[in-house]
């Protein structure tokens, strides 16, 4: 995948929204469309295990995605390329994607991504509500626990404005099921 070097963008959906880890000269707010976030993907390392994988997002064909959109200075453009592919794809359910961003000035240009890679068979479609809530219920890996992963999701989502009620639905029925 070629990278243009002068206008080399980022766009973040999940964690990559509040957590980068990478040098950029810009932030801003972004939406993309033909893809959405969902809950489609199973942790096996960070959230889960191979006998008890949690569910954690991922950017999924259909529909459209407000998330956060980095601008990477032209030097540091092959080290950022470098370190996203490191990060995104140790697991295989996620593929790197040229999109289509529309920043909020209406501007429209090219950006990174990662999303699911529907042939991975950690993708895992569109699951039943219960079956997503008891992934995240059981999923425990070296990061910490699913739930705790779609609680903060959750809570950055809400501190940048970003409504997404499937996310807050699951996690609503979780917190009254782990309470139980």
């Amino acid at each position: 995948m070629k990278i243009d070097q002068h206008n080399f963008w980022v766009f973040g959906y999940g964690s990559l929204m509040w957590r980068p880890d990478f040098p950029h000269i810009d932030a801003q707010r972004a939406r993309v469309h033909g893809y959405h976030r969902s809950l489609c993907a199973l942790s096996t390392g960070h959230r889960g295990t191979k006998d008890k994988p949690s569910l954690i997002v991922g950017l999924d064909r259909g529909g459209a995605c407000i998330g956060r959109a980095y601008r990477v200075a032209p030097k540091q453009t092959e080290e950022v390329a470098y370190y996203l592919r490191s990060r995104e794809m140790k697991s295989g359910v996620y593929e790197p994607h040229h999109i289509t961003i529309v920043l909020p000035t209406g501007e429209k240009t090219k950006a990174l991504t990662y999303a699911v890679c529907r042939s991975s068979p950690l993708y895992t479609r569109k699951l039943p509500f219960g079956r997503q809530v008891e992934l995240v219920l059981q999923g425990k890996g070296m990061s910490g626990t699913g739930l705790e992963y779609l609680e903060s999701m959750v809570a950055h989502l809400d501190e940048m404005g970003i409504s997404c009620e499937q996310l807050r639905a699951v996690l609503k029925q979780a917190l009254i099921q782990h309470r139980s």
